[in-house]
């Protein structure tokens, strides 16, 4: 079975994070994924995932502090012994418009990445639906910036693959061996939980979990990271996603 870890972007709307993380305890969770918001009380955090034992095994790090501030990006990486980073977005102003425009950026996550693969920890970007949109080569963006990134892997977020009008399973066998985590995120049937952004909670959506499971297990997948980016409830969320990973 897979390390299953839970987004804590989640429960931004929650707070505070240390009665998230208990219920996340409570729920049956060991492991917890990060985002850059969380480091703004850092002592808080580190205090929090303490008092719970939950490992907080791998974290979103905004590009902000990836490239302004390398150093303190890797403390926060070693004092929770994180197994991945990853960059989570680019701003849609910030976005190149172009092949080459991606290739670049490709190449500056390269840079990025280095002080963090040589300290032995995973690095790696986070998509999308934007990233999937082919550019005027008829490559898409994330096409583009792997070949530029050689050491760079992925978290594949499959909710946004879906978003994007893409196969998941597909999708995963195209970027097998290139893929650190995923993101098991459920998208709701047409007209429903628009209230919820049109997301669901794992299990209780659209998506094909048993094809997407053997997909990943296929393509040596060990870390899965559950995720709903708009829940109203996120203990809701918690039991009922956990329960349906277990159950793949």
């Amino acid at each position: 079975m897979p390390h299953i870890s839970y987004q804590l972007y989640c429960s931004r709307n929650f707070p505070p994070v240390a009665e998230t993380l208990k219920m996340l305890t409570q729920a049956g969770f060991t492991e917890v994924e990060g985002y850059g918001g969380l480091f703004d009380d850092l002592d808080g955090l580190k205090a929090a995932i303490a008092d719970t034992g939950l490992h907080l095994s791998s974290s979103h790090i905004g590009l902000d502090m990836l490239e302004g501030d390398p150093d303190k990006a890797l403390e926060i990486i070693k004092h929770f012994k994180m197994r991945a980073a990853f960059a989570p977005h680019i701003a849609a102003d910030d976005r190149p418009t172009d092949a080459a425009g991606w290739t670049a950026f490709g190449k500056r996550l390269a840079e990025v990445g280095k002080p963090i693969v040589a300290a032995g920890v995973v690095f790696g970007w986070h998509n999308h639906d934007f990233e999937l949109v082919p550019t005027e080569t008829g490559e898409t963006p994330l096409d583009l910036m792997i070949a530029a990134a050689p050491d760079m892997k992925l978290e594949l977020d499959l909710g946004w693959v879906t978003r994007a009008g893409q196969d998941p399973v597909a999708m995963i066998n195209k970027y097998a061996g290139r893929i650190a985590a995923a993101h098991i995120k459920d998208v709701a049937a047409a007209g429903e939980n628009a209230d919820e952004d049109g997301w669901a909670d794992v299990g209780h959506g659209t998506m094909d979990w048993p094809a997407i499971h053997a997909a990943l297990q296929a393509a040596d997948v060990d870390h899965y990271v559950i995720e709903h980016d708009n829940p109203k409830d996120h203990h809701r969320l918690a039991t009922r996603s956990l329960a349906s990973v277990q159950n793949f």
